[in-house]
């Protein structure tokens, strides 16, 4: 009986982070609208959107392979793995063991290493200028991404997210100046990986300023489908991944009781909408960065997550 509880507790966490994703977009997407003062569009419009696009028709280039067809299933099966893997309401479930920090980088990795391939594959200039530029952003936002792991790992003195959760949410960690620098280096990670201004603009499909839009523009149907719900898992992933570290209040443990979970899953979701609200009031106050000025900007959370490292090496009381 409890294998059973605790398949079903482990189920009702892989369905969570679908289901609140594209609702999660259609905050941001809301509250930018409103912050410009326009009206904008209901909340529950990103399912619509998904709806819609798996009733479309599939319009494949005469020269796309096999390759290009099965990226947006694999992109999005990797992307939903690792979103599942992050504790969201509960911790120490009962695939827990498997939620590790360098697992979930290495999954989000080769997501990115399949879409910017397809990007490629129909040899449009567009798709071979968004993938460009997708792995140039990429070869600073993976080493700040695993140095700002190593620097929780260290902390905690695990990489598995569970028990990094338990170590945060104790009394023991206090104040942390390696934790605050590991902590904004994860935001600008989170920024650049989810193409969010001022790194990407997600709105646009202009070819001097978009990156991710671009890989994808010779997608429709269900294929673009999948891809725009991994985005939106992406962006779920990340805000899980900053609560569940750096605020794990309320989450529950995995024998708790239904009480427990219940707190736990209304806990996740005001934490999801205050996520949601911080990345739109960003999003409306700041400018894009020109292309050339993103890696600057990957650059310092690099430089933030090598020097939150090197300080728990150097004192432990930092």
């Amino acid at each position: 009986m409890e294998l059973i509880v605790a398949l079903i507790v482990q189920g009702l966490q892989m369905l969570l982070v679908v289901a609140v994703a594209p609702l999660l977009v259609g905050l941001v997407r809301k509250l930018k609208a409103r912050l410009m003062r326009r009206r904008g569009a209901p909340l529950i419009q990103p399912y619509r959107d998904i709806l819609r696009l798996l009733r479309k028709e599939v319009v494949l280039a005469d020269n796309a392979s096999w390759l290009f067809r099965a990226v947006p299933y694999l992109v999005f099966a990797a992307t939903w793995v690792a979103a599942a893997l992050v504790p969201t309401f509960a911790t120490g479930l009962h695939f827990s063991w498997t939620a590790d920090l360098i697992a979930i980088v290495a999954l989000l990795g080769s997501a990115r290493f399949f879409l910017a391939l397809a990007g490629m594959d129909v040899g449009t200039s567009f798709g071979g200028i968004g993938s460009s530029r997708e792995m140039m952003i990429a070869s600073m936002a993976e080493p700040a991404m695993l140095l700002a792991v190593f620097a929780m790992a260290l902390v905690a003195g695990s990489t598995q997210l569970s028990t990094v959760a338990q170590f945060m949410a104790s009394p023991h960690v206090g104040l942390r100046v390696s934790l605050g620098m590991a902590l904004v280096a994860l935001i600008i990670v989170a920024i650049a990986e989810n193409a969010r201004i001022p790194v990407d603009n997600p709105a646009t499909h202009l070819e001097l300023t978009m990156a991710h839009e671009a890989m994808v523009l010779e997608y429709s149907g269900r294929h673009l489908a999948m891809i725009e719900l991994a985005a939106a898992l992406k962006l779920v992933l990340y805000v899980s991944l900053i609560a569940c570290v750096f605020f794990p209040w309320g989450i529950a443990s995995g024998t708790g009781s239904a009480g427990a979970y219940g707190l736990g899953l209304l806990s996740y979701v005001v934490k999801l909408a205050v996520g949601g609200i911080l990345l739109a009031v960003l999003e409306s106050s700041i400018a894009k960065l020109r292309v050339f000025r993103v890696p600057h900007l990957l650059g310092t959370a690099l430089m933030l997550g090598l020097l939150g490292t090197l300080l728990l090496f150097v004192s432990r009381g930092l």
